[in-house]
């Protein structure tokens, strides 16, 4: 397996494509007429990325998934992450980044709550497509970080700096809802889809010998990432995608239960419960009341 070229630190990244370095924990990257040090296919970063591509220059993928950059696209990388890229051979980078590293949100409010930012583990496939006006919030946004930048580190810095890469975050975060909404047709055919997966997930054998269905599993089953695939579930039906499974298995188990001929713990592991005690915890907790009770009451 080829190797993976690891950049852990911001400045190194700047001087991979030949960029000046004004601060070592942050940048500002404009990619017009610069080349990369080498045409790595595999990298991972030690810092925060985030990539706004204004042409197609190569395809890029987590995983097996590919997704063909195309005009005013936003895609957010994480420390960590490996991301496989597919160099065209008449590879002449465009557009811009951001690089910030840990260290210089940790302590700050945006620090915080960073994890609020979900999109961060988003897949490619699920990247931030951007209108014209919304390209330009994003290069203002990036403007206000280069001249913080350009002033030189003073005592203010860090929190100016933190506190616009944290503006620039929130109105992803606007961008993403307004994603959500204009792709909404296509989102309610995932959760039909979602719905579908779960019907056939009880129909057959896979509650016996995987368990409960997983918020992972179901999001692969519909190639989406768990971020992607959660946030879409929440803003569709208002629920979390871990409380529409435990709904669905509530569901199912009250018409279960209704059947005598079945024994609770028959019931608990038909459903994919390790122990029937557990279900009878998660259905209490569901209904106020066990199962038992529940068959004796209807």
């Amino acid at each position: 397996m080829e190797n993976i070229l690891q950049i852990d630190q911001v400045s190194r990244h700047d001087a991979f494509y030949h960029q000046e370095n004004l601060h070592p924990l942050v940048s500002i990257i404009n990619f017009e007429g610069t080349y990369p040090e080498v045409y790595a296919s595999r990298m991972t970063f030690g810092f925060y990325a985030v990539y706004l591509k204004d042409v197609r220059c190569g395809d890029i993928k987590y995983g097996r998934d590919t997704y063909d950059y195309q005009d005013r696209t936003l895609v957010f990388v994480a420390p960590g992450q490996v991301i496989n890229v597919s160099i065209d051979q008449d590879y002449k980078p465009q557009g811009f980044a951001l690089l910030f590293h840990p260290d210089l949100i940790r302590g700050t409010p945006l620090g915080k709550h960073m994890d609020d930012y979900t999109f961060f583990s988003y897949e490619s496939r699920d990247a931030l497509h951007l209108s014209e006006k919304e390209r330009k919030i994003v290069l203002d946004c990036f403007d206000k970080i280069r001249y913080e930048l350009e002033q030189g580190t003073d005592k203010h810095s860090k929190t100016l700096i933190s506190a616009n890469i944290e503006l620039f975050l929130n109105y992803c975060v606007r961008f993403y809802d307004r994603q959500f909404i204009t792709r909404s047709e296509v989102n309610k055919s995932n959760i039909e889809r979602f719905e579908n997966l779960l019907n056939a997930y009880f129909r057959s054998e896979k509650p016996q010998t995987i368990g409960l269905p997983a918020v992972n599993y179901c999001a692969e089953q519909l190639h989406l990432s768990p971020n992607y695939f959660g946030d879409m579930v929440k803003k569709e039906t208002g629920k979390t995608a871990s409380e529409y499974i435990q709904l669905k298995i509530m569901d199912l188990a009250k018409e279960r239960i209704l059947d005598v001929n079945r024994s609770i713990s028959e019931i608990a592991y038909e459903l994919g419960f390790k122990y029937p005690a557990h279900f009878t915890r998660a259905f209490k907790k569901s209904t106020g009341i066990t199962p038992n009770d529940y068959r004796s009451i209807n």
